[in-house]
């Protein structure tokens, strides 16, 4: 018996030596080392702006541009003319923020439905001629989206939909769309067809296959569909401008851009109503931030 353990003994793997051990931790330490020379200046370069953003609305209207790091004098008040709408500029900020937000809301459920009804007839149920229509969808993406905007104004006219919020939701649908259903169709292809078939084997209805299974196993790209969708409408000021003339039907954006209109701007008024209307995307993203990164990638790569 000493043989065959000495033997297993004798063929044993020898430890790393120091002189290798040493080599591996400072090629980590240089690989980390180069993550951080590059992570710190894209870091740097995003939170700059939004830093000089909060120092414009913590700033008074004197001190605005006085190029400090911090104002010797900060203060609230910006936030209290924007909340209090006391500035004839920011006359109905609370009826623009809801417009903003009814049209972001409405865009993201009505895109969300579209999207996922179409992706699941493509996918799921093979829909002939399916598979064209999305790939003529998604063939508008190569024009421009401004390029679309004054024949999109002309549509809205001819329909009487001028003025009023379907005419940017409609337009802000037929925008997120194409790629909504694209990226739930690539995700919804990553599903196993057997579920479907032992579904289908219990009698279950395409309507219930829709329901029981194919949402449940959906809900991650479905999240992250309606979200980009949602931030899309959100954040819109070309077809807002264009498609919204009233002040009591203008979206927030488009409100912030009569800012620049005046001789004498209250650049602390926009910046802080800037900062404000910066703060619920930002949540809804932070909310969602785990369905956005693995829904937006969800059939990117295939096993």
């Amino acid at each position: 018996m000493s043989a065959p353990v000495a033997t297993i003994v004798g063929t044993a793997p020898a430890t790393e030596s120091p002189r290798k051990a040493g080599r591996i931790v400072w090629r980590d330490v240089a690989a980390e080392a180069k993550l951080l020379l590059v992570g710190i200046p894209v870091f740097l370069w995003t939170i700059i702006p939004i830093y000089h953003l909060f120092l414009f609305a913590i700033s008074p209207k004197e001190q605005a541009f006085s190029g400090q790091l911090w104002p010797t004098n900060p203060t609230l008040r910006n936030f209290e003319v924007v909340f209090g709408q006391k500035h004839y500029f920011l006359n109905h900020f609370w009826l623009q923020l809801w417009n903003s937000l009814v049209i972001a809301v409405a865009t993201g459920l009505i895109t969300l439905a579209i999207a996922t009804f179409a992706a699941f007839a493509i996918s799921r149920l093979k829909v002939k001629g399916g598979r064209t229509v999305m790939n003529l969808a998604l063939f508008t993406y190569f024009i421009p989206a401004a390029f679309l905007a004054v024949p999109m104004y002309r549509t809205m006219g001819l329909y009487g939909l001028l003025n009023t919020h379907w005419a940017l939701i409609l337009a802000m649908v037929t925008i997120a769309a194409p790629y909504s259903i694209w990226v739930l169709k690539q995700a919804s292809d990553k599903l196993p067809l057997e579920l479907d078939e032992a579904a289908i084997m219990d009698g279950a209805s395409p309507m219930q296959l829709f329901r029981l299974v194919y949402l449940p196993l959906m809900m991650p790209s479905i999240v992250a569909v309606g979200t980009y969708a949602l931030l899309l409408a959100w954040n819109e000021y070309l077809y807002a401008f264009l498609l919204l003339s009233r002040s009591t039907d203008i979206t927030l954006p488009v409100a912030l851009g009569n800012f620049l209109a005046a001789d004498d701007s209250p650049w602390e008024l926009l910046m802080t109503t800037g900062l404000i209307y910066a703060f619920p995307p930002a949540a809804i993203y932070y909310a969602f931030k785990r369905y956005m990164v693995a829904g937006l990638t969800a059939g990117a790569v295939k096993s």
